[in-house]
């Protein structure tokens, strides 16, 4: 702009103007225009004589020309700054921006995104691929959890063993693996571009490295693309960088995976000829390292021809990188396998399902195997199964949660058999508990200072949106608190919820370890129309067996609690009178209300409940004692959630609870202790289904014999279902109660 403007005034001297042409000064001292007639009229020029500036015709005079030089630079200075203004305005995305770029600009801006670059690749790498965890398993190494008394119930996990030192091994193993896995593994930084050709081209080797490949086992994902392929090459050059050859070799033969749920060459070793690494033979050396590429297609357990195969081709792969001459590799003999399983495994159960990730937290990360000793009762287990397998169930389900008013749970049965269905109904499942949720209603009642012989309408609800009603339709004008619960009056229970108020009932619940959610607002929630798990209700009950809540179900024992502990982290208990109260109201409930078919000779405290439509049956309570009270919760149901046949929790679940409890209660539950058996011993099938029962013509009848508790027939009267036993103790005829 400012250029032009200086072509305009330097080309003054040589080009004809118009006389009415005028030209304005650019700096005052020259004036404010020029003119060829000086006498015109129309301009007042006052020029001093020296600043004047004077034509002749076309001609001025050189002495007072203006300084175009000088201008020129000024001009030209002013044209830089506008340039460089209006570049630094422009905006990255266009092109004009990295137009006309001097090389050092281009060169220290790449360098310094170079350097940001790789500042950013080093966190994260040291975030997402730190070093220390090439030194852990890749697998869980395995457990095997024990029952209180030391029985062996279940295992699970890898079987793995310590890390080798690959300066102890003999030159033949490490030359096995390198020959068909990396051969130049010594001479690259971590991928080996010669070896991914061969094994294009020839199908000899693998195409990754070992660095890769214990960057891919160790931190990635199996996943199968480019961008995971380049991750890898990434981490190996990062391993590389930071570990030595042989630390990178170690912790590869230490996690690489063998076949037969063996992890690491010691464990490998040991598993298929029981021999250390370090006494490997050259041809039981060259079949191990021929198992990495495919462990399950070569096993040679299962597969002996094609590993035995495969070990030829790492004979061969030795010869050809040198470690070994042809002479040699034709004496090698076939090895001979020396497996000795001394269990099977893995071997689950429903609560052995349950408790090992929490097993898994309180053991240390390496490759040793653990043993930990649950709460579980081997004896009132197996009396959990039978009493289950000789249910007549039919097409439902069932579960059953035994435990201690301290939470250690003694016993779990997740459904009828565990090999065709391992899913754990106990733990897993949320169905509505029906009428045992009355409990934190009462709860609530008691706690806002209500007794159980105060009265409440127990009239049918004839008005609202919400119109519940009793069990075969039977009503009454009044009916005392203590009465409706063990009568189960749902009318009263949600006049009772009403007068309370939701936020009461809801806090109560909360309180004693309900977690699952419950709607506010909603008074069909004091019928139990809100789903939770068994464990949960059962721990409640716990809460109020022991006056100690909230409860925590547990699967190990508790560390013994400090002064300080007990002082801080001491549980909430209701007074002794709200206690005794709501015990007398549960044991009301057994003894004569819709409870009476779990009835025992021992004290016993538990509530029915049945969800809408008979879809789920329950029954929840505790007998006995002082410490040796035990805490049951019993649910029956379909996994459709369809109806059940007629089945109420005053039914089959109270009968499968007192069953149980009779069984129990002959003897006090064992408490953990230190082991006696041996945990190498076989697994106990705490979850196998006895023999079934032996029927009787068409009726539905069956006829149950069992060592120790005699001859049960059980069978239906008019509909009434009755079952006679005939033990040492004479006959005993027992029968279901309706629930209200």
């Amino acid at each position: 702009m400012f250029g032009w403007l200086l072509q305009k005034l330097r080309g003054a001297d040589n080009t004809e103007r118009d006389p009415s042409q005028g030209y304005y000064a650019v700096q005052e001292p020259y004036g404010n225009g020029w003119s060829d007639d000086s006498s015109d009229d129309d301009y007042d020029y006052d020029y001093d004589d020296d600043d004047a500036i004077s034509r002749s015709g076309n001609n001025r005079s050189r002495a007072s020309r203006p300084d175009y030089d000088r201008w020129a630079m000024q001009l030209g200075s002013i044209d830089e700054r506008f340039r460089q203004e209006q570049r630094r305005r422009e905006k990255m995305w266009h092109p004009r921006f990295w137009r006309g770029r001097r090389k050092l600009w281009w060169f220290s801006r790449i360098i310094a995104f170079g350097l940001g670059l790789l500042i950013l690749i080093i966190a994260w790498l040291a975030i997402t691929t730190p070093l220390s965890k090439s030194l852990e398993p890749i697998a869980d190494p395995q457990i095997t959890l024990l029952a209180a008394d030391g029985t062996p119930i279940a295992r699970n996990g890898a079987i793995t063993d310590a890390p080798v030192d690959v300066s102890a091994l003999p030159d033949h193993v490490v030359e096995a693996f390198l020959a068909i896995e990396d051969r130049r593994f010594y001479s690259h930084w971590g991928v080996d571009p010669r070896g991914v050709a061969r094994a294009v081209f020839k199908g000899v080797g693998g195409g990754s490295t070992i660095t890769q490949q214990l960057a891919k086992f160790t931190f990635l994902t199996p996943e199968q693309t480019y961008t995971r392929k380049a991750r890898e090459m990434l981490i190996a050059f990062w391993l590389e960088t930071w570990l030595t050859k042989e630390e990178i070799l170690e912790r590869y033969l230490s996690n690489a995976y063998f076949g037969d749920n063996v992890y690491g060459l010691r464990a490998a070793s040991l598993h298929f000829f029981y021999r250390k690494p370090e006494n490997l033979k050259p041809e039981q050396a060259a079949m191990l390292a021929g198992l990495v590429q495919a462990p399950s297609r070569f096993n040679p357990v299962k597969h002996f021809g094609r590993a035995e195969k495969r070990r030829a081709m790492v004979v061969s792969a030795m010869v050809a990188a040198g470690y070994i001459t042809q002479a040699e590799a034709d004496e090698m003999p076939v090895p001979r396998l020396d497996v000795r399983t001394v269990d099977d495994l893995p071997t689950g159960t429903y609560f052995a399902d349950w408790a090992l990730p929490e097993a898994r937290k309180l053991t240390a990360q390496g490759y040793a195997r653990q043993t930990i000793t649950t709460t579980l009762d081997s004896r009132l287990q197996t009396i959990a199964r039978r009493t289950v397998a000789r249910a007549r169930l039919g097409d439902a389900q069932v579960a059953l949660v035994a435990m201690r008013p301290d939470g250690e749970v003694v016993a779990m049965i997740g459904g009828k058999d565990y090999a065709n269905s391992p899913f754990n109904r106990a733990t897993q499942a949320k169905r509505q508990p029906g009428s045992t949720f009355k409990l934190f209603v009462w709860l609530a009642a008691l706690d806002a200072g209500m007794e159980p012989d105060d009265v409440i309408d127990n009239s049918a609800i004839e008005a609202g949106g919400y119109r519940p009603k009793n069990a075969g339709e039977k009503y009454s004008a009044t009916i005392t608190l203590g009465d409706a619960f063990a009568r189960s009056s749902n009318v009263a229970a949600v006049r009772l919820f009403n007068q309370l108020g939701d936020e009461a009932v809801v806090t109560m619940a909360r309180a004693y370890g309900i977690t699952s959610k419950l709607p506010y607002g909603d008074p069909s929630l004091a019928l139990g129309t809100s789903s939770v798990t068994l464990l949960e209700l059962t721990a409640a009950y716990a809460g109020v067996a022991g006056n100690a809540y909230p409860v925590t179900p547990r699967a190990f024992a508790a560390e013994k609690e400090g002064w300080f502990d007990w002082l801080w982290d001491r549980a909430d208990s209701m007074p002794g009178s709200d206690h005794e109260a709501m015990e007398r109201m549960l044991r009301d409930t057994v003894n004569g209300g819709t409870g009476r078919a779990a009835m025992l000779s021992i004290p016993n405290f538990g509530k029915t409940g049945t969800s809408q439509d008979n879809r789920d049956a329950l029954f929840v309570g505790y007998a006995g004692e002082g410490s040796n009270r035990l805490v049951v919760g019993v649910w029956v149901g379909n996994d459709d959630n369809s109806p059940l046949d007629g089945v109420t929790g005053g039914s089959l679940p109270a009968r499968i609870w007192r069953d149980f409890m009779r069984q129990a209660s002959g003897k006090p539950p064992a408490r953990s202790r230190a082991p006696k058996a041996d945990p190498a011993g076989p697994v106990q099938p705490m979850d196998v289904p006895e023999p079934e029962d032996i029927p009787l013509g068409d009726g539905g009848s069956t006829l149950r014999v069992r060592d120790g508790e005699g001859v049960t027939l059980s069978t239906e009267i008019e509909g009434i279902p009755l079952d006679v036993t005939l033990d040492e103790n004479g006959i005993n005829v027992e029968s279901g109660a309706r629930e209200n």
